[in-house]
Order: C-alpha cells, then sequence, then structure tokens
C-alpha cells in the first residue's frame, strides 16, 4: 500500500466512476503501476471539494444500497453505486442530461445552484444510485 500512496498522493474521489468509464474530468490524472490503473486529482483544493460531495453521497445512500447504515469500506458494487448513480442523478437534477461530461464542473454547478452540498436533493440524487446498474463480470464458460 506503501507504493501505491507514493504513485497516486492525491487519489480522484471518484476514481471508481472514472475507471467504469461513466464520467470523466478535466481534472483527472491517470497513472499506472504494473497492470493497476488509478486517477489522481491536480487539483487538491478540487480532491476535498469531491471529496466532501461523496462523503454526503454515501451518508444518504444506505437506503437505496439496502442497509439500515451505511459503514465504510462498502463494498466495490457499492461503491460504484454510489459515485456514478450519484453522479448521475445530480447531473439529471443540474440540467436534465444522463452523462456525466466533466466533474469538476458538475461539483461547481451542483454548489452554485444549490449554495451547499448539504443542500442537495437527495431524495431525487438516490432514485439514480438506487436504479444504477453495476456491469456484470460475463461468466466464464
Amino acid at each position: 500500500m506503501h507504493t501505491l500512496g507514493s504513485v497516486n498522493p492525491r487519489p480522484c474521489a471518484f476514481e471508481k466512476a472514472i475507471l467504469s468509464r461513466r464520467c470523466v474530468c478535466t481534472l483527472q490524472d491517470k497513472r499506472y503501476v504494473a497492470e493497476r490503473e488509478m486517477v489522481a486529482c491536480k487539483l487538491p483544493a478540487a480532491r476535498e471539494t469531491c471529496s466532501e460531495l461523496l462523503s454526503l453521497l454515501r451518508q444518504n445512500s444506505a437506503f437505496a444500497l439496502k442497509l439500515t447504515h451505511v459503514t465504510p469500506p462498502l463494498s466495490y458494487a457499492q461503491e460504484v453505486k454510489v459515485q456514478c448513480g450519484g453522479l448521475l442523478g445530480l447531473q439529471l437534477e443540474i440540467d436534465g442530461t444522463d452523462a456525466v461530461s466533466d466533474v469538476t464542473a458538475l461539483v461547481e454547478s451542483a454548489r452554485q445552484k444549490f449554495g451547499s452540498f448539504e443542500e442537495l436533493p437527495y431524495s431525487k440524487i438516490m432514485q439514480s444510485v438506487a436504479n444504477f446498474q453495476v456491469r456484470k463480470r460475463p461468466a466464464k464458460e
């Protein structure tokens, strides 16, 4: 783990969403260790802002994930649902589109429209989290 931290000291909060090819970010910086692909954030302040949003998305996602309460770490599939579904739901609330073209721009738009992340319409965003389908691995023959 020490090696990963030295290669990627600022991991992107929405790394799983970006690596699943569901969205992109203008501040992403892809890095590689052996065969592992990682995403770093180019701007520490933006990373903190995205981490704050992701924390609130996790806190509000218990019902959508069919849990009584959310205790990190979430499973890979649950984390992908929170990240991808949360960003897609937020994008729907911002402009009605269902594709996230830039995470940084979306986060800034959310802040401008709602004032703070605490004011986001989480009940509507969580519908996208609940409905998000994680891609299944193909069955082995």
